[in-house]
């Protein structure tokens, strides 16, 4: 069976795109187009070593997301454009260079957070922001972000909302014993450590909810040297409205339960997916998932598509 990738080059093979083999691509090509949504964006921008080009996000199915808004049925209707760089907008997004015991280092394109390896075990914690302490903590962890990943596990815990364009990052402690604990938000170009790591298990290091990597004493965030380039076919999807919304969820969070929180994150991170796929990623039984799906859509933050390649199945994704 055919994988995303040939069947996009076997849909586009006569209209000048070539797939190129990783490693291989050099600054002077037009453009990069990426399958697989939102997750396969992401994945992309976590090579620190991907060269200065736009990319252009496409997603299977009908669920989109904030990075991959068009479906890969409709991209050759825009090929003409693609061909033509003055014919869409191209946004650059801060990313976070994240380093581990100050040897092994990453790269975030949303948020990396430092939490136990375990749920519900306090950790303490030193943070710092340009070598000077802000506070010595004990909650469940801490989380740093982009202004892209401010909307999504971040916000989740009482974080603030950060328009695209802002020139900062997001500081948000997790459940923090000390109520007078309140996120931050600092420049960019601000050296942040969260330091004098201490749990009664290990912890770890969350990269965009994706790679997890154990910590032992310490981590440092720092802009990254190149932005990610996004290519935004219309004006409006940078939308203002979609923020709007994500402000409203923020609001409806604090009210849903833990349960609703998980799989709004999961969803938000992995894309879309099916009941059974939610059961097997957040462990969670499945008369919970089922539950907290039907609540989700019915306040509208989600919507539930039938699988183009099951009719049986159903398929949950972000509204």
């Amino acid at each position: 069976m055919p994988n995303a990738t040939d069947t996009l080059l076997e849909a586009l093979k006569y209209d000048g795109i070539k797939k190129i083999a990783p490693g291989s691509i050099s600054d002077d090509i037009g453009c990069i187009i990426i399958p697989g949504g939102d997750k396969g964006i992401r994945r992309y921008f976590r090579n620190p070593d991907v060269p200065a080009v736009p990319v252009l996000g496409v997603f299977e199915g009908d669920m989109g997301g904030f990075l991959s808004q068009m479906n890969s049925r409709e991209i050759k209707l825009h090929i003409k454009r693609l061909h033509n760089s003055e014919n869409y907008n191209t946004v650059k997004i801060p990313r976070l260079e994240v380093i581990v015991d100050d040897k092994d280092s990453y790269i975030a394109l949303n948020d990396a957070a430092v939490f136990s390896a375990k749920s519900a075990i306090l950790i303490e914690y030193t943070l710092k922001v340009n070598k000077h302490e802000v506070w010595h903590d004990s909650g469940d962890g801490i989380i740093v972000s982009t202004p892209m990943g401010s909307t999504a596990y971040s916000m989740s815990t009482g974080g603030p909302v950060i328009f695209q364009g802002a020139d900062v990052f997001g500081i948000v402690p997790v459940n923090s014993q000390d109520v007078t604990r309140r996120p931050l938000v600092v420049p960019s170009d601000s050296r942040i450590e969260v330091s004098d790591i201490v749990a009664r298990i290990r912890c770890e290091v969350v990269i965009d909810g994706a790679d997890r990597l154990k910590v032992k004493e310490n981590v440092k965030y720092l802009k990254f040297r190149s932005p990610a380039r996004i290519i935004r076919m219309e004006d409006n999807t940078t939308s203002v409205s979609a923020m709007i919304k994500k402000v409203h969820l923020a609001e409806d969070l604090l009210r849903m339960p833990p349960s609703s929180k998980l799989i709004l994150k999961m969803l938000e991170y992995e894309g879309a997916m099916s009941q059974k796929d939610l059961v097997g990623k957040t462990l969670l039984p499945a008369r919970t998932v089922r539950i907290a799906l039907a609540r989700l859509l019915e306040e509208g933050y989600i919507s539930r598509k039938v699988s183009i390649l099951d009719s049986r199945q159903k398929i949950y994704g972000i509204s």
